[in-house]
């Protein structure tokens, strides 16, 4: 029984030995970076951005509005009636509360656009970063992150590769 066992270990062992002499390829990406200098990154920043201006004036418009009624409460408040006076302050703290609201609307709104975006292009990278792997017959590629990547020499960072090819598949669908 133990010469089956120890012929059985040393088959598996010498089946493996091969395998173990292949030449080991890996690399690494930096998806944060592709995400960041990627064409489709940066489409996707530029129409975050136009968002949030587009929402930043009507932001001051609002907040403008706002000031504009208080301060006119203020300058009322002697001449009004203590009912008067107490129904423009409820008017008020209302408008208030609406706006409050509004800008935490736009702000999940801009952020789940953000993260729409960000998925998009991390799940189209990936393909491309799965791609190149096999194209290139690297037997593995990391992500570089402060958790996965302790050390890496530049020379197996396919970051910029990887950008390249997204950026060439990007341009070829038109730049959505």
């Amino acid at each position: 029984m133990k010469r089956l066992i120890a012929l059985t270990l040393m088959v598996l062992f010498l089946s493996a030995v091969p395998a173990l002499a292949e030449e080991v390829k890996i690399g690494y990406v930096d998806l944060q970076k592709a995400l960041n200098t990627s064409e489709a990154g940066k489409a996707a920043k530029g129409k975050i951005d136009a968002s949030v201006k587009n929402y930043q004036e009507t932001i001051k418009t609002r907040d403008a509005d706002l000031k504009k009624l208080k301060d006119e409460l203020e300058k009322q408040s002697l001449a009004l009636s203590a009912d008067a006076r107490s129904a423009k302050e409820r008017d008020y703290q209302q408008k208030v509360k609406e706006f409050q609201r509004f800008t935490k609307d736009i702000q999940e709104e801009l952020q789940q656009k953000d993260a729409d975006y960000t998925r998009q292009i991390i799940e189209e990278l990936l393909k491309v970063v799965q791609e190149f792997g096999q194209k290139e017959g690297l037997s593995m590629i990391f992500e570089k992150s402060e958790s996965s990547v302790l050390y890496a020499d530049k020379k197996v960072d396919l970051t910029d590769k990887v950008i390249e090819r997204y950026n060439e598949q990007f341009k070829k669908q038109g730049g959505k």
